[in-house]
């Protein structure tokens, strides 16, 4: 760093000295990090990149260049690459390419290495997005631990009632009825306490295209809805129905609000990282996969 100079440096954690990273890490493994020097004058370094992806609702794809042989793509340096990137494409080595595709479809990293060429394909997913049906006493820790996690949360609720707490929280405050956008990174959590509000909103959710809808309240009081919904002319698929889950949340015993609003948060993470929320000491193989 005092030479202001590109360098990839290995830290191997897989011995019990603790002064070889001097931060205890304990994973015994082997990490290699990349140091680069940011010049804060230049307007797309990697910060000012990063900033660009923040409010972004579609996945980003930056490319961290390790180490390069090859005009025009410097080491340590970072690009926001797109589809239709035509000066990248035209440098990047076809298999580049396709394995850029491929992180995209998987929606994960990867660090690949290729004739002359060493690059982090990183994948940037949009924060999960929450939007809460209800006014009541409960949103308050799912709000405040949504925060915690990044993520972004609205609520659904009479307006004139939100209080400054709610106003702080909340990324937006919709009016009961309206139109809330949404997108394959959002959640539905219908939770209005008052059983004509959730059955109505239960309607309009199974109508739209949300990948989850999350219910409180018991398995009867759901069937309920469904059967009333279904006799007053309103058919559902399976595939609709998949999407919902009620009672909503991971069984961990929550009785309170703020641990009932841990058990619905773990679900919602769970979902949207394809996993089941199981222990991990029940997990065969590694925690997170490995080429």
């Amino acid at each position: 760093m005092a030479r202001n100079k590109v360098e990839v440096v290995r830290y191997d954690t897989s011995t019990e000295d603790e002064e070889q990273i001097g931060v205890g890490l304990g994973c015994e493994g082997i990490i290699d990090v990349l140091l680069s020097p940011i010049n804060p004058e230049e307007e797309n370094n990697p910060i000012r990149i990063l900033e660009s992806c923040i409010d972004s609702r579609q996945p980003q794809i930056l490319l961290t260049i390790i180490q390069s042989d090859q005009p025009g793509l410097q080491a340590g340096k970072m690009y926001k690459y797109t589809e239709h990137e035509g000066e990248l494409n035209a440098i990047l080595p076809q298999e580049a390419l396709q394995d850029i595709a491929r992180a995209l479809n998987s929606g994960k990293s990867a660090v690949k290495h290729y004739s002359g060429l060493s690059v982090f394909i990183e994948i940037l997913q949009p924060a999960i997005q929450l939007v809460l049906f209800g006014g009541n006493y409960d949103i308050y820790p799912l709000l405040r631990i949504s925060k915690e996690l990044g993520w972004k949360a609205s609520v659904v609720m009479n307006p004139a009632k939100a209080n400054r707490k709610v106003k702080e929280l909340a990324d937006t405050i919709y009016p009961k009825n309206a139109t809330v956008p949404y997108d394959e990174y959002t959640a539905f959590i219908l939770m209005a306490h008052d059983y004509k509000t959730d059955k109505e909103n239960l309607r309009m959710a199974l109508q739209t295209e949300v990948p989850y809808i999350g219910m409180l309240g018991p398995v009867k009081r759901r069937n309920k809805s469904l059967d009333e919904l279904t006799a007053e002319g309103h058919q559902f698929s399976q595939q609709q129905l998949d999407r919902l889950y009620n009672p909503v949340g991971l069984d961990i015993g929550a009785t309170t609000p703020e641990e009932i609003a841990l058990a619905i948060l773990a679900e919602v993470k769970a979902h949207f990282a394809e996993r089941q929320g199981q222990p991990l000491r029940e997990r065969a193989g590694y925690i997170h996969e490995r080429e």
